[in-house]
C-alpha cells in the first residue's frame, strides 16, 4: 500500500498534549514496527497529542486485501463518533488517509490506548517521512 511521504497536518479538533514526555523537536528512537525500517530509526517529534488512539481492522476502498491491526488512527480520524472512547469491536468509518484506500473505509476497532500519541519525522532507506501518523509513547525511546 502507498504511504505518503508527507502525512500532512494533525486532524482538526485534536488536542495538543500539555506536558508530553517528548516535546516537539525532541530527537527519539522509534521502537514501532508499523513499516519496514521503522524499528530503531531516529526520529524528531513533530506533534504530541492527547486523544484516544485505536488499532483498526479495515478493508481498503481500493479493493485490496483487508488490513489487520493498523496502528494507529485517532478519535478525530473517525466519522461521527463523538468524544467518548469506543469499545473494541465497534464498527466505524475512517476519515484518515494515511494509506491509499483508507479514507471512507469501513473499519472495526481492534483495541485502543490513551497514551500520548505523536507525529514524527524520520528517514528510512533514503526516504524522508514528514508528520508520520502515528506512534504512541510506548513505541518511542530517548535518543541518548
Amino acid at each position: 500500500m502507498d504511504h505518503p511521504m508527507d502525512g500532512g497536518p494533525a486532524p482538526e479538533g485534536i488536542e495538543e498534549a500539555v506536558d508530553p514526555t517528548y516535546p516537539v523537536g525532541t530527537e527519539v528512537i522509534l521502537t514501532a514496527d508499523h513499516m519496514a525500517g521503522m524499528d530503531g530509526a531516529r526520529a524528531t517529534i513533530s506533534g504530541a497529542f492527547d486523544t484516544v488512539t485505536y488499532s483498526v481492522n479495515y478493508t481498503p476502498t481500493s479493493g485490496v486485501e483487508p488490513v489487520l491491526d493498523h496502528r494507529w488512527v485517532v478519535q478525530e480520524e473517525l466519522e461521527n463518533v463523538g468524544d467518548e472512547r469506543l469499545a473494541d469491536g465497534t464498527e466505524v468509518i475512517l476519515l484518515a488517509d494515511h494509506m491509499s484506500g483508507m479514507a471512507g473505509a469501513q473499519a472495526t476497532i481492534a483495541y485502543s490506548t490513551d497514551e500520548t500519541v505523536y507525529m514524527v519525522d524520520y528517514e528510512v532507506d533514503g526516504m524522508k517521512m514528514t508528520n508520520h501518523k502515528w506512534v504512541v509513547e510506548s513505541e518511542i525511546r530517548p535518543a541518548s
